[in-house]
C-alpha cells in the first residue's frame, strides 16, 4: 500500500516485517497470522511506532546499497527520490558506510530538510544541469553508485556522470518511461546497470538474516533512526491514504492500531 500505511508493530518488542515485502501472502488488518520469518524482534530503544517505521525502508536500502551495491567508504552515492522513506533510509546507511551522499529531488524546496537528514549535496532534477552538477561535485571523477527508484529518460543524465566501474541500481519506475541508457559510457567505463527488487532479500533466508542483523544493530546503536512524518488512528484510514496520495510526507506514514 505505497510506503508505510500498512505497517504495524505488534506485541512486546516484536514487529511485523510488512507483508508486501514477501510474495507468498498478503495481510492488512489489526490481527494477522504470519510465518515466523516475517516477524523480527526490535531493539529496546524503539517505540512500537518507530519499529513499524523501520523495516521496509531500511531493508530496501540495505539490499540496494550494501548487499548488491557494494558501497564503499569514499564512494560518491546518488540517491533518487531522496525525500521518500527509502531515500531517507538510504542517506543514513550511505553515511554510516562512509560515503558522500548526493540527494536528488525535483526542486530545491526540500534542500534544507535533505541536508538536515544528512545529504552532503542536493541536486534539483527539474532545475539543475544534473550531469554538470555531478561532475562538478566529484571533481570530474564521476559518481560510484546510484540508487534510483525513478529511472526514465532522465537516467541518462546520471549515467553520463558515472565513474569507472560505477554501479547504477534501479529499484522502481516512478517516471513510467523506459530508462534511457547511453551505450558509450557503459562500454567505456565498464558500468553496471542493474534492476533490484526487495524480494531478492526477503525471499532468500540467508540474505534476509543478514539484513535483519544489519538493521537491528543500526537501530540499537542509534546510527539508523526511522523517520516518521505522521501517525493516523485506525479509524482515520481514509485520511491516511489521502495524505499518502498528496505526496506531502517526508518519511513514513503510519496507522496506529
Amino acid at each position: 500500500m505505497g510506503e508505510g500505511v500498512s505497517e504495524f508493530a505488534i506485541g512486546d518488542k516484536v514487529s511485523v516485517i510488512p507483508s508486501f515485502m514477501f510474495t507468498e501472502y498478503g495481510t492488512y488488518g489489526e490481527v494477522v497470522n504470519l510465518p515466523a520469518h516475517a516477524v523480527v524482534k526490535h531493539p529496546d530503544n524503539l517505540t512500537l511506532e518507530q519499529a513499524a517505521a523501520s523495516w521496509m525502508m531500511f531493508v530496501t536500502a540495505y539490499g540496494g546499497l550494501v548487499e548488491f551495491g557494494n558501497i564503499q567508504a569514499g564512494d560518491f552515492v546518488v540517491l533518487g527520490a531522496a525525500t521518500s522513506s527509502v531515500g531517507l533510509a538510504a542517506i543514513q546507511i550511505a553515511k554510516q558506510q562512509g560515503a558522500t551522499v548526493i540527494a536528488l529531488s525535483r526542486t530545491h524546496a526540500k534542500d534544507d530538510v535533505l541536508r538536515q537528514k544528512g545529504a552532503d549535496f542536493v541536486i534539483a532534477t527539474n532545475e539543475d544541469d544534473v550531469t554538470a552538477k555531478l561532475l562538478e561535485i566529484t571533481d570530474g571523477k564521476g559518481v560510484n553508485l546510484v540508487f534510483d527508484p525513478v529511472g526514465g529518460k532522465e537516467a541518462a543524465k546520471i549515467i553520463n556522470a558515472m565513474a569507472h566501474n560505477g554501479r547504477y541500481i534501479i529499484y522502481g519506475a516512478l517516471s513510467h518511461d523506459d530508462i534511457a541508457v547511453p551505450v558509450f559510457p557503459i562500454l567505456g567505463k565498464h558500468l553496471t546497470v542493474r534492476g533490484y527488487e526487495l524480494f531478492e532479500i526477503t525471499t532468500v533466508p540467508e540474505k534476509l538474516a543478514k539484513a535483519k542483523k544489519f538493521v537491528f544493530d543500526g537501530l540499537a546503536s542509534g546510527q539508523l533512526q526511522p523517520e516518521i512524518d505522521k501517525v493516523f488512528a485506525f479509524d482515520e484510514m481514509i485520511e491516511a491514504h489521502h495524505y499518502l496520495e498528496s505526496n506531502q510526507q517526508i518519511g513514513k506514514i503510519l496507522v496506529k492500531v
